[in-house]
């Protein structure tokens, strides 16, 4: 298993946090903040045709760039760094991870070069209204009717669920930067992928890779909030020299960095085992998930702490990143969820 950052690691890194930097600046995420889902068709197109990134992780046999996991990774660090609102979650990790999981050879080659080429913008309808991820849960009916299958119901929190072309109800959330929706499914025709009773597998293949790279995302969000605040300490002053020199914070900032690295390290190790097909899978997803939602969540409620009363004003980012945290702390199951997870997984 290799692990940190190779010299083509670097160059995707700098590529992609120049594209975001250029083409979806937090002044522009503000701006989607106030739109119903949130996606700059342009930017995400571009994305796929200049850069790539829509089918960075989808096997060239579908369409897509035919990389792995790892670079994948690399991606959802800064796409969380600079709190992208496109669907690049939904779309590339979720229902992409999907497909792939699947047995069905026909649905991946129908589909995922679309998803790959950002022609179409998918996600995984999968959430109960009381916020539960766990595949038995579901209550969404699909009954055969001729060819084809009809679903009754409803999913909630459905990721960048605004754009579906069904019945939606945006729903109001914390976190205004990642859009979640409602979906209405009566009576709606749908294709069946694999074979009943695939999904409950399929279901905890996706949730896994998911979780890490919310992670990734999580990590890239964390190390941006603690970079913002160091460089607010220092050129904050107070008594004649800059905050940051006082000793009580450089400890604070000596913490959060030890964290930050710390939750970096794990990341690594989990993106190369889903890269790898590792069967420590399992057990790194809760593991890592729940070590990056404490982290950043703690990293950008220091940030705001140490910006004092600025960083609680809508004008100043922190409270962007901390909304962020939250919100990533809670999608797809805060750390208790996942704590018990890796408990249940490994026998204890």
């Amino acid at each position: 298993m290799q692990l940190g950052v190779t010299e083509e690691l670097q160059e995707l890194r700098d590529s992609v946090r120049r594209f975001l930097a250029d083409r979806a600046p937090i002044s522009r995420v503000r701006e989607l903040m106030e739109t119903e889902d949130g996606i700059d068709r342009a930017v995400w197109e571009q994305a796929g045709t200049q850069l790539g990134l829509l089918g960075l992780a989808i096997p060239e046999e579908y369409g897509g760039a035919g990389f792995s996991f790892a670079e994948q990774a690399i991606v959802l660090q800064e796409l969380g760094a600079a709190l992208y609102s496109g669907p690049y979650l939904a779309s590339g990790v979720l229902a992409a991870t999907a497909l792939l999981a699947s047995p069905d050879e026909g649905a991946r080659r129908d589909l995922l070069p679309a998803i790959a080429a950002g022609e179409v913008i998918a996600t995984v309808a999968f959430t109960e209204d009381d916020g539960s991820w766990d595949p038995a849960a579901a209550r969404l009916a699909a009954v055969k009717a001729g060819d084809s299958w009809r679903l009754d119901g409803h999913k909630s929190f459905v990721l960048d669920g605004g754009a579906a072309g069904l019945t939606r109800t945006v729903l109001p959330t914390l976190d205004q930067t990642r859009k979640l929706a409602r979906l209405e499914f009566d009576g709606v025709q749908a294709r069946l992928i694999g074979s009943p009773g695939d999904a409950a597998a399929v279901m905890d293949r996706v949730l896994d890779v998911a979780a890490i790279a919310l992670a990734a995302e999580q990590l890239g969000g964390a190390q941006r909030a603690l970079d913002m605040t160091v460089e607010y300490t220092k050129v904050r002053h107070q008594f004649g020299r800059p905050i940051g020199s006082f000793q009580g914070l450089k400890h604070r900032l000596a913490d959060l960095l030890l964290e930050v690295e710390s939750l970096r390290s794990a990341v690594t190790y989990a993106a190369s085992a889903v890269a790898e097909g590792s069967p420590e899978v399992p057990v790194l997803a809760p593991l890592v998930k729940a070590y990056a939602s404490d982290t950043y969540f703690h990293v950008a409620a220091e940030s705001i702490q140490m910006h004092g009363g600025i960083g609680f004003t809508w004008e100043h980012d922190a409270h962007l990143y901390f909304k962020r945290a939250k919100s990533s702390e809670l999608f797809l199951g805060d750390a208790s969820y996942h704590r018990e997870r890796l408990a249940a997984r490994i026998g204890i």
